[in-house]
């Protein structure tokens, strides 16, 4: 039982996230993919997905982080982390011609994970 509900706040978190998910092939790439407040710091949350991601380049733009995914010449997903309250906002980018590379739903888990 306690298992379980270790797990409550990991399960509600990745519905959220499903929740402000994509709206289909005419969803507006000049709106966030994702958008969403964690409690983990900008430097745990990018530090997880540089494991989990190959292709991904960090770099530092005033008090934010912000990371590049993809290939070097088309990069697919930009996320900026910025400090709030001990915690991250964190907002992901995905340009409408971008490719597909990692696929949104490994993108999605994998934020979701780092997040948590």
């Amino acid at each position: 039982m306690k298992q379980l509900l270790l797990l409550a706040p990991a399960v509600a978190a990745l519905a959220a996230l499903g929740a402000c998910g994509s709206s289909g092939p005419a969803r507006d790439a000049s709106q966030p993919m994702m958008y969403f407040s964690s409690q983990r710091t900008p430097a745990y949350v990018a530090d997880c997905i540089e494991s989990r991601l190959s292709r991904v380049r960090a770099s530092n733009v005033g008090g934010a982080t912000e990371l590049a995914v993809g290939s070097d010449s088309n990069n697919s997903y930009f996320v900026t982390l910025t400090p709030m309250n001990g915690g991250s906002v964190i907002k992901v980018m995905h340009p409408a011609n971008a490719p597909d590379d990692p696929p949104e739903s490994e993108m999605r888990v994998d934020i979701a994970r780092c997040a948590t």
